[in-house]
């Protein structure tokens, strides 16, 4: 795409978009649909179609979350403990949905990057925070994918330098055609290969019945004894579900594809169609990696997954082994996409960087060397001999889990900003549940912060940091309702005309004015993961020296 056809689609005076490629026709892996199309979509056919054309954020950062980490994790849930944290995946359904819908909204209205959007209402502290921490663990999240890549290549018998040069040459060139159609499409081929879990599931055919029966029924194995261990697995399978950078890549992502909120429908569907395949995805990886090792001498010894690779062939055959291994492999790769593409759009996004997948090489150069840097950098320290390659794995896991409240928060506090998303603001059910869902996730934080500054903590030492956040979190609550019930009543939400409302430039947005109350959380937030963060890298880098 030329300059002069990026000019020509320039957006009008009233929209926010911060890169005119982000505004025209939707070029999607499998439909087109031109900016002007304003047409009611009448009969299944022409739905099918719009659907077709829209589907691909929401499956790329559902799919991209099954990744290296992700198979790690549901493979030591399995073998260690069989099917009885299925239930988690439950769990996690409205969670992934809300969070992901906040984004989609906001990302379709403002045409604005998360980042962005942090820096301009929250001030420049929690922008560059928020840039600074989301590049940082997202290096640190490439180097786990390329991890993932070495144990499938190398289960596969392939040579250790030569596959992971090649999969980042891969990564590289998917995204370096200029084209967002063609590396969508890429994208979406990966997606589609990400269902060669199912069949691996039908080989093992572990037990049916025991399945439905624990993902509806939760359970606890090892009872209090095992609470401790457990407990940070279930974070563990929380923070490779729920993770910050899936909330930057989808709101950039969107933008990139210049969808608007006319179509929200359709994306929301296309988030249901990848929250659908990445629980089924979870549930297959734990349900045969419990069925290849029950009974045997490494079920609750999990080491990694190649370990689960030849745990399954050596349960149903070498087939099945080679099959999850290119299942790795995949999913390694389209979690590498996705995790450089949501950082070089943050940093693009706030620096004022041409930052567009519709735009070449030569017309983007800051934001195709950001992506092609940070694939770079993981592939060399995978390769470096001796690198700490299970510290950083284990890093990846604790500073995810230490910074996703803060992202949270960040993004409950922006979709009911009135300024930013209008008649798209978020209302009371929705604040409700995403309110009680940050408090989980601190609690999880907290849990996990303490567990890996002091490894031998008790199970009595967690039920007590459970209880004191659930004591501050029914304080908080009840504050928030007295207060809610002593103010002044504020007029309804007026919807009316919301597919068409886009956000005015962010120039022109009044500053937020923050109330003591809000002042005094921001505080205490910025303070705890000041702290938190410092304590955890302190406590790796002390592991890594005496190890």
């Amino acid at each position: 795409m030329t300059n002069a056809t990026l000019n020509s689609t320039a957006p009008g005076p009233r929209t926010a978009v911060l890169d005119d490629a982000h505004v025209g026709d939707i070029q999607g892996a499998m439909g087109t649909i031109k900016l002007g199309d304003h047409g009611e979509r009448r009969g299944l056919s022409a739905k099918l179609k719009t659907l077709l054309a829209i589907v691909g954020p929401g499956l790329i950062v559902m799919v991209g979350d099954n990744d290296a980490g992700a198979f790690s994790t549901y493979g030591q849930a399995g073998q260690n403990y069989g099917t009885q944290l299925l239930w988690t995946l439950l769990l996690l359904v409205p969670v992934l949905y809300i969070n992901q819908e906040m984004v989609l909204r906001l990302g379709a209205v403002t045409g604005v990057g998360h980042a962005r959007l942090i820096l301009e209402r929250f001030g420049k502290f929690w922008g560059a925070f928020s840039v600074i921490d989301l590049f940082l663990l997202n290096a640190l999240t490439l180097v786990t994918e390329f991890i993932g890549i070495t144990l499938a290549t190398g289960y596969l018998g392939l040579p250790k330098a030569a596959s992971v040069i090649l999969a980042a040459v891969v990564i590289i060139a998917s995204a370096f055609t200029g084209s967002f159609r063609r590396f969508e499409r890429v994208a979406i081929a990966l997606c589609a290969g990400s269902l060669l879990l199912v069949p691996i599931y039908f080989m093992i055919h572990p037990k049916s019945t025991q399945m439905a029966h624990d993902f509806f029924v939760p359970a606890m194995p090892g009872g209090t004894g095992a609470l401790s261990t457990v407990m940070l697995l279930i974070i563990g399978i929380v923070g490779t579900t729920v993770a910050p950078w899936q909330l930057f890549f989808q709101q950039s992502y969107v933008i990139d594809k210049r969808i608007t909120p006319r179509f929200m429908k359709y994306e929301k569907a296309d988030l249901w169609i990848g929250i659908v395949i990445v629980v089924v995805g979870g549930a297959a990886l734990m349900g045969f990696s419990a069925a290849a090792f029950a009974g045997t001498a490494g079920s609750g010894n999990f080491t990694d997954a190649a370990g689960v690779a030849q745990g399954l062939a050596d349960h149903a055959g070498k087939v099945t082994g080679v099959l999850f291994a290119i299942a790795l492999l995949d999913a390694s790769i389209i979690g590498a996409f996705a995790v450089s593409l949501s950082t070089a759009y943050a940093i693009g996004d706030v620096f004022g960087m041409k930052h567009s997948l519709h735009r070449g090489v030569g017309n983007a150069k800051g934001f195709y060397a950001v992506y092609a840097g940070l694939v770079g950098l993981a592939a060399t320290i995978v390769l470096i001999p001796g690198s700490p390659l299970g510290l950083l794995t284990q890093g990846v896991q604790v500073l995810a889990g230490v910074l996703l409240p803060s992202a949270s928060v960040f993004l409950l506090l922006l979709c009911n900003d009135k300024d930013v998303l209008g008649p798209w603001v978020n209302g009371p059910k929705t604040n409700a549940f995403t309110a009680f869902v940050v408090g989980v996730l601190v609690t999880l934080s907290v849990i996990l912060t303490a567990s890996v500054l002091f490894p031998d903590i008790t199970a009595g030492t967690i039920l007590d940091i459970m209880a004191a956040c659930g004591i501050a979190g029914v304080l908080a609550a009840g504050y928030a309702f007295t207060r809610k019930r002593t103010a002044t009543a504020e007029d309804p939400i007026d919807r009316t005309g919301r597919d068409e409302w886009r956000m005015p430039p962010l120039e022109t947005l009044t500053k937020p004015v923050m109330s003591t109350t809000r002042k005094l959380g921001m505080g205490a937030l910025r303070t705890y993961l000041l702290i938190a963060m410092i304590m955890v890298v302190f406590k790796l880098v002390q592991v890594a020296i005496g190890s």
